[in-house]
């Protein structure tokens, strides 16, 4: 597996790069994973400049992104395979898919701002462009994000409409192949101008929950454990504040049934869920691939 972190020089680029190390370490092989961490540049290259100044500009800059980017290698253990890219692009969102494609990578990893007390996302231009055109799993750390001892749990968000089977395959091999628990969640907003139809609501939503578990167990195989649970609350956001979060978790969730196929595209539940998680959150790309297959997805 290869992982392209977005590296910038400061809290955001070091909590990309702890969120990947928590993802690396969990594997019991740490030879599985390779780190490509990413710095962006805006513009052409110093070969490709049009004047003298702005060769010497761009050179200016790629002389000290190597500089500090040696700096942000520091913090990935020499038990880990990692190296440091300086690209030029148009924007860092182009730069990242751009290297996601030359380096054939399974997923980008950014650092997200956050605001409130408990680090709550909130979505910049960057993160907004991937999260609407990424081929491969976009995962985002919130601010401030270190890299815990030990990942102790996924949780999978599995909503009730179709194309749950993408993000579900992912968090159970994700949590499989680390051994580690996987929670599958159902979000219930209750609408109170409605609610002579929240228990069929609640049934459908316990129904589909149950489905997903007993789908989810049966792909684990006994590799880990699997738990579901059903929360409500008067909007998607209410409802997450039901739900136990554990630092030391990264939430999955699927893309909107609106994006193109091989790609994502974030639907209104999951910005809400974005604005209110606390936790570590990746989002996968909604399409189905066979287990077996040598290009499913894979974190």
């Amino acid at each position: 597996m290869k992982y392209v972190i977005g590296c910038t020089d400061d809290e955001r680029g070091r909590a990309a790069i702890s969120l990947a190390l928590t993802l690396a370490r969990s594997l019991a092989e740490l030879d599985q994973v390779e780190l490509e961490l990413v710095h962006i540049i805006h513009g052409v290259s110093p070969e490709d400049a049009s004047t003298q100044s702005e060769k010497v500009f761009q050179q200016y800059q790629l002389e000290t992104a190597q500089t500090w980017m040696k700096r942000s290698l520091d913090l990935v253990p020499s038990s880990i395979n990692a190296q440091t890219r300086v690209r030029f692009a148009d924007s860092m969102a182009q730069g990242l898919l751009e290297s996601v494609s030359s380096f054939n990578a399974d997923l980008v990893v950014i650092g997200a701002a956050s605001h409130g007390p408990l680090r709550r996302f909130t979505v910049g231009s960057v993160a907004n462009a991937l999260l609407h055109s990424s081929p491969v799993p976009v995962a985002l750390a919130p601010t401030g994000y270190l890299p815990p001892r030990h990942l102790t749990r996924f949780t999978c968000g599995v909503g009730l409409r179709s194309g749950s089977d993408a993000v579900l395959d992912v968090a159970v091999e994700a949590a499989a192949l680390r051994h580690v628990p996987l929670r599958l969640v159902s979000l219930v907003a209750l609408d109170l101008s409605a609610a002579r139809k929240v228990g069929n609501l609640q049934q459908r939503a316990q129904a589909h929950a149950t489905r997903m578990l007993n789908q989810a167990v049966a792909a684990v195989a006994h590799r880990t454990l699997v738990t579901a649970e059903v929360a409500q609350g008067k909007t998607i956001e209410a409802a997450i504040e039901q739900l136990e979060w554990d630092e030391s978790e990264i939430v999955l969730i699927g893309s909107s049934r609106l994006a193109e196929r091989s790609t994502i595209f974030m639907g209104t539940t999951a910005n809400k869920m974005l604005r209110a998680l606390p936790v570590p959150m990746v989002v996968v790309p909604r399409y189905h691939l066979s287990r077996n297959s040598t290009h499913s997805i894979q974190l």
